[in-house]
């Protein structure tokens, strides 16, 4: 039996094999079901688990981005593409020695927990590994949501996740569906070739630049975080609305939320597009007739292809859905990555910030390797921690299912540190020549 499973080898993953060995933890084994270390940001032109495209590129800033102790190049830009972020990661896996680890190519089928409360995990060769701990870093962005329409849609419809690149969408007549990043970059990449792209939100959103005053947009806020959250959010609005001006003036709906209590979209050239008349806004879908699509405010436009840029699930289909399901709505774990039944059971990556999930992954495997080796401690009050948390969520956010794993990125980062036991090994770069 070995100590220690991890589920996947894209950014949290590998955040998590590294944690371990700092922790002295080698007995460890990393499942993944791809040929390489990447996750979601290795590119491939087929459907299947990443949901990147040709043009993608990181919608947070390159020094809000890196893991902690491995920042990425200097000779990156501000903004790095899918390739660049490709390779960080397994330059990451090579610098901290974690590829003998990895078995690639090796899906995870099931897992059970034993009388023993050990974990059984069965492959998809159906052999079988016992393990002591469980660290699930599957991703939430591989898993489409699709949405339902009255009526019948007779031309193309797809999901974002099969979107690679506009090829095949030359004078093409498109509608995205959607309002988050995934929607405008594919609205602007469609824009480029089709002969019409439609834009259908449900609502309004706040729409914010990359830049701003110069700056990567992100790191501007993370300069005034000592500012109490509202006031912050205040003068990031106020800002936003002299840099930006109204939605009414882009023909788009008025947001009905203040600034991130959504998810942030990150988009320079969306409102460029619409103003030069290449993409054109409307509002939601009401029935879809043949290849017409009706919206709710009685306008109509017809379409060769629609583009469904709704989401995902959070889904862990290893697991039997009576013992793990959070597909529906709250996510009950205790700082989003400890199971409040199962103490050994961790969740990392499992949060959507209003910036990069892998800072906070990375600090998430910091926390979760010095609990396995004894050095950190749960609260006894966790039961009422988790609560606190899933009452914070619905209070700050739009009670939507993307919004049921949203942190503040701040707020949490600090949460996370402060958890962080002071006798924390740091890592030895002798570790890296190690292999298991």
């Amino acid at each position: 039996m070995k100590k220690a499973c991890i589920i996947g080898a894209g950014p949290t993953g590998i955040a998590a094999a590294k944690h371990l060995r700092q922790v002295g933890i080698e007995d460890f084994v990393v499942y993944e079901k791809n040929s390489q270390v990447g996750g979601n940001w290795v590119f491939d032109p087929r459907p299947g688990h990443s949901s990147v495209f040709t043009t993608t590129h990181i919608i947070s800033s390159k020094s809000m981005s890196q893991y902690y102790d491995y920042p990425l190049p200097e000779h990156y830009p501000d903004y790095p593409s899918h390739d660049q972020l490709r390779e960080y990661f397994q330059s990451y896996a090579r610098h901290f020695g974690i590829e003998p680890y990895i078995r690639f190519n090796t899906e995870v089928k099931t897992i059970s927990r034993m009388a023993t409360g050990n974990w059984l995990v069965t492959l998809g060769d159906e052999s079988t590994e016992e393990f002591e701990h469980l660290l699930v870093c599957n991703g939430h962005h591989w898993d489409p949501r699709m949405p339902q329409y009255p009526g019948e849609f007779t031309g193309k419809w797809m999901h974002s996740h099969d979107f690679k690149s506009n090829a095949g969408f030359e004078d093409k007549r498109v509608l995205v569906i959607g309002g988050g990043n995934s929607a405008c970059d594919i609205a602007v990449e469609t824009g480029r070739v089709s002969a019409q792209t439609g834009i259908s939100m449900r609502r309004g959103y706040h729409f914010i630049p990359k830049f701003m005053l110069g700056k990567p947009v992100d790191t501007i806020n993370s300069g005034v975080k000592f500012i109490p959250n509202r006031m912050r959010r205040w003068l990031m609005a106020q800002l936003l609305r002299m840099v930006v001006g109204r939605n009414e003036q882009y023909g788009l709906q008025k947001p009905d939320h203040k600034l991130l209590e959504t998810h942030p979209v990150v988009n320079s050239e969306l409102l460029y597009f619409i103003r030069h008349g290449k993409i054109i806004p409307h509002v939601d879908i009401d029935r879809m007739e043949g290849q017409t699509v009706h919206f709710k405010d009685g306008s109509s436009a017809d379409y060769d292809i629609v583009i469904a840029a709704t989401g995902y699930k959070i889904s862990h289909p290893f697991f039997e859905k009576s013992m793990i399901d959070f597909s529906g709505g709250e996510v009950p774990l205790y700082r989003h990555a400890f199971h409040p039944e199962y103490d050994n059971l961790y969740f990392l990556g499992l949060v959507q910030p209003a910036g990069c999930i892998w800072p906070l992954a990375d600090r998430q495997a910091q926390l979760i390797a010095n609990y396995i080796t004894g050095r950190y401690q749960l609260p006894g009050d966790m039961l009422a921690s988790i609560q606190v948390d899933i009452e914070k969520i619905k209070s700050r956010y739009l009670h939507t299912p993307r919004h049921s794993v949203q942190v503040d990125f701040h707020e949490y980062l600090h949460e996370l540190e402060a958890e962080i036991p002071k006798s924390a090994p740091e890592w030895q770069e002798e570790m890296a020549d190690t292999n298991s």
